[in-house]
């Protein structure tokens, strides 16, 4: 079966990031993939530092890569025509205003996966979480959660792991994994 190409921008994309020695953090759907729960997505979305992503872009853009929005991490792989979304450590998910729940430092709290980095499930779920309890068109943020709780059979203590703010989402999100489809 032949990659997708945003799994040929992600690849490429992670290369060149642990090359240069930047640290990242993958976050979209290729994290929940890796978490045990399977989605097709057409983009790739990471977290990093706003420093290392200035290094990246001012040795990336031209060469690869260039702005959809100029002067933010809305990046486009040009070979392969793939969005490329990098969120800022410190900023916040969903509507972007301060709550408790912040885009974490990779540098302190990437964990190495089979293929790349990718943040601890618990600090992706709370992202998730938090973006979709204060932005209403983040609705698939929640889904996400929903459908790892399911395919990956998330012990209900795993609510136990995060921060209190999110905790009563998840267990909504998680009893209704629960229930069976087949009804």
């Amino acid at each position: 079966m032949e990659m997708s190409e945003a799994h040929k921008a992600l690849y490429k994309l992670t290369a060149l990031l642990e090359a240069e020695g930047l640290a990242y953090a993958i976050i979209g759907a290729f994290a929940l993939n890796e978490y045990g729960h399977h989605r097709v997505t057409v983009d790739v979305d990471l977290v990093m530092r706003e420093d290392d992503l200035q290094v990246f872009k001012s040795r990336w853009l031209g060469r690869g890569y260039a702005e959809r929005v100029a002067g933010t991490g809305k990046l486009l792989d040009t070979e392969f025509n793939v969005p490329v979304d990098v969120l800022s450590t410190g900023r916040f998910p969903g509507d972007d205003k301060p709550k408790p729940i912040a885009f974490p430092d990779p540098r302190t709290m990437a964990l190495r996966g089979e293929r790349f980095a990718l943040l601890p499930m618990p600090c992706w779920i709370e992202l998730k979480l938090a973006s979709g309890m204060v932005a209403p068109h983040r609705g698939k943020d929640l889904v996400d959660v929903q459908e790892l709780c399911r395919s990956a059979q998330l012990p209900r203590e795993t609510a136990n792991e995060l921060h209190p703010w999110v905790r009563d989402k998840f267990l909504e999100l998680w009893e209704l994994a629960q229930i069976d489809d087949q009804l």
